[in-house]
């Protein structure tokens, strides 16, 4: 059956098997009643509304989507990532939302929504260098980032503007369609290299126009206290000396 269907069809149903998106998800993204359960049986025509969120919200090229190209993606590398929402406390001043595991994994599907945010903790920090710009908190999953970052941990980010703001020696929440991974990030082009820190785990290879929001890495919360053991060892040290030249002076 698949193949009486016009090219539309098929890639547009094509692309949401890609971004591992249920109908009813993926019609939430694109503003459509139900599922996409009508378009993806030649029963509705895509509608000029859903060519235009598919651009905005994926970057998908509109000519590829009808067969007339072959370059899928249409997202410059210049255009904002920066968060679509952002709260603000009793004194109207821009605060930090905290995302913990459990919430990252809707985070994605709810970029615009203000209502789903209300539902996270955020707190203030009244230090300069939180000032002048979005920043958030997310909870690290899983050791891909280790020794530097730890399951567990909280990183502070703040919001990259473009893509072209990436530095490939730090750190990034990176919010893709489906899933919101900590990673250092290499630009090439409209690819762009996930790669974690702990060599077991392979880079990821995306398109410029998967990206969401990118957060910067600027500092992380942890409920370790971790002290090297060299360090303790030059203590103790320190200490037998110091206890041997007062047995001296007595």
């Amino acid at each position: 059956m698949s193949k009486s269907l016009n090219t539309e069809i098929r890639r547009f149903k094509a692309l949401r098997r890609d971004l591992n998106l249920t109908q009813q998800a993926f019609a939430e993204r694109l503003g459509i009643k139900n599922s996409t359960a009508d378009i993806e049986r030649g029963k509705t025509r895509i509608s000029g509304e859903v060519v235009a969120a598919l651009l905005e919200q994926f970057g998908i090229n509109p000519l590829w989507l009808f067969g007339k190209s072959e370059q899928k993606y249409l997202r410059p590398a210049e255009q904002s990532i920066l968060p679509k929402v952002v709260t603000l406390n009793s004194s109207e001043n821009e605060n930090i939302v905290l995302v913990n595991v459990k919430a990252s994994a809707g985070y994605a599907h709810n970029l615009q929504d203000p209502e789903w945010y209300e539902s996270l903790p955020a707190f203030d920090l009244p230090l300069p260098e939180y000032r002048n710009a979005s920043y958030r908190g997310f909870q690290v999953e899983g050791n891909s980032m280790h020794p530097v970052l730890h399951s567990g941990e909280w990183v502070i980010a703040r919001a990259a503007e473009k893509l072209s703001d990436i530095k490939e020696n730090q750190i990034y929440v990176v919010v893709l369609p489906d899933t919101v991974v900590v990673k250092k990030v290499v630009v090439s082009g409209e690819k762009l290299q996930l790669v974690s820190i702990n060599r077991e785990y392979p880079a990821i290879e995306v398109n410029a126009g998967d990206i969401q929001e990118i957060w910067q890495v600027v500092s992380k919360i942890s409920g370790q206290l971790e002290m090297a053991s060299q360090n303790l060892e030059t203590w103790a040290e320190e200490i037998k000396s110091e206890l041997k030249e007062i047995r001296e002076r007595l």
